[in-house]
C-alpha cells in the first residue's frame, strides 16, 4: 500500500460535511427550530427545577440572615480599623498635620 492510498478521513469531503454535529440516535426526534417552542420548552423547565428548591424555614432563614449580617459588620470593622491606621501612617510619613 502506498502513501497517497493511506490519507486519513478528514480530507474527505463527506466526512466533513457533518461534522460537529451529533449523530441522531435511531427514534430520536430531529431538533427543533421553532424559537416560540425552545422559549416554552425552557420555561416548563425552569418552573420544574424551582419546584426541586428546599426553601429554608422562618428560623433558618433568621438565623442565616443574623450570621451575615454580624460577618459584615466584622468585616467593615477589621477593613475601617486598616482605613484608619494607614491613614495615620501615611499622614505621620508625608507630615500633614491636621
Amino acid at each position: 500500500m502506498e502513501e497517497a492510498d493511506v490519507a486519513d478521513d478528514t480530507s474527505r469531503s463527506d466526512a466533513t460535511a457533518d461534522k460537529g454535529r451529533p449523530t441522531r440516535r435511531q427514534g430520536e426526534k430531529a431538533v427543533e427550530r421553532n424559537p416560540f417552542k425552545k422559549l416554552g420548552r425552557f420555561l416548563r423547565e425552569v418552573v420544574e427545577q424551582l419546584r426541586k428548591v428546599v426553601y429554608p424555614t422562618r428560623r433558618q432563614l433568621i438565623t442565616y440572615s443574623i450570621v451575615v449580617l454580624v460577618f459584615v459588620g466584622i468585616m467593615m470593622a477589621y477593613i475601617g480599623g486598616l482605613d484608619l491606621l494607614f491613614g495615620d501612617l501615611v499622614r505621620r510619613a508625608f507630615g500633614a498635620d491636621s
